[in-house]
């Protein structure tokens, strides 16, 4: 698809025509926008050693705000304040890495840089494990190339995990795209049961949870970039269905039936609970 494919909202990053307005007085650069990003978003369970905040239960929900109008109703209710104003923890709105990255998306796409959410798995966070992970890939115009940054990795994190590389330029063998996860774990090169959420729970982890990332980072480039506790199709079925699909998938190809997102999905939300979720709805409220 084209870079100005990805330089327009789909429905999940457009603000609307009233919450577009608080991207008004938004710097157009991506790196300003990122560190504005930082100061919004306060992942529900990462960020607390880092910063000293354990949020209440009862916040929990916010982490499934599925379309950025929920995120800035959200944000305005907690802080009034202008967007590039950064909160403290207690005012930012929880979410995961998947929220720094729509939101850095809808910034930038409404100044037109063309920008994508990947879905796929960090090396830099724990030794020999790959961590379940969403991060940005944008057009670089100057270079004539696409590059991925990493929205959540504040300077802070990067002290704390000892990052020692740009988190504007993150190298393809530290962030691995969902698609050569699984061609990674198929071919034998790499072990399975180190791609999982984190390493020292035994679930969720292994080919099941990298099949279900190629599906995620499919809808992502097609500008669906949904919860990554969300499920539908091939990410619901046995292991041994449709193994040739997703290998074409990992070839980031579209895909047929299995692989296109539903009308109904299944919300596996930490939060909440599983529930069955009716996209047309919540992207249309």
């Amino acid at each position: 698809m084209s870079t100005e494919f990805y330089a327009s909202h789909g429905p999940i990053t457009d603000p609307g025509p009233e919450a577009a307005a608080a991207f008004a007085d938004l710097p157009a650069e991506l790196p300003a926008l990122t560190r504005v990003v930082q100061g919004l978003v306060f992942h529900y369970f990462a960020d607390e050693a880092l910063f000293g905040f354990r949020p209440p239960k009862e916040r929990l929900p916010e982490i499934d705000s599925r379309t950025v109008r929920s995120m800035l109703a959200r944000l305005r209710a907690l802080d009034a304040r202008p967007l590039r104003e950064p909160r403290p923890p207690e005012r930012r709105i929880l979410g995961c890495c998947r929220d720094f990255t729509v939101l850095l998306c809808a910034m930038a796409r409404h100044h037109r840089i063309p920008v994508r959410a990947r879905v796929g798995f960090a090396r830099y966070f724990v030794p020999d494990f790959h961590v379940d992970h969403e991060i940005v890939e944008w057009w670089d115009s100057g270079q004539a190339r696409w590059r991925l940054v990493d929205p959540g990795l504040s300077e802070r994190h990067v002290a704390h995990y000892r990052i020692g590389f740009d988190p504007f330029d993150v190298p393809r063998d530290q962030f691995i795209v969902g698609g050569r996860a699984w061609q990674l774990c198929r071919t034998g090169v790499a072990d399975p049961k180190t791609f999982g959420l984190v390493p020292d729970l035994p679930q969720p982890r292994g080919i099941g949870f990298v099949r279900g990332h190629v599906i995620q980072d499919l809808a992502a480039l097609n500008k669906m970039e949904l919860l990554l506790w969300d499920v539908w199709g091939l990410m619901q079925a046995e292991l041994d269905t449709g193994l040739a699909l997703v290998d074409e998938a990992a070839e980031f190809t579209q895909g047929a039936d299995g692989l296109a997102v539903p009308e109904r999905i299944l919300s596996l939300s930490p939060a909440v609970g599983p529930r069955e979720i009716a996209l047309g709805a919540e992207l249309a409220g």
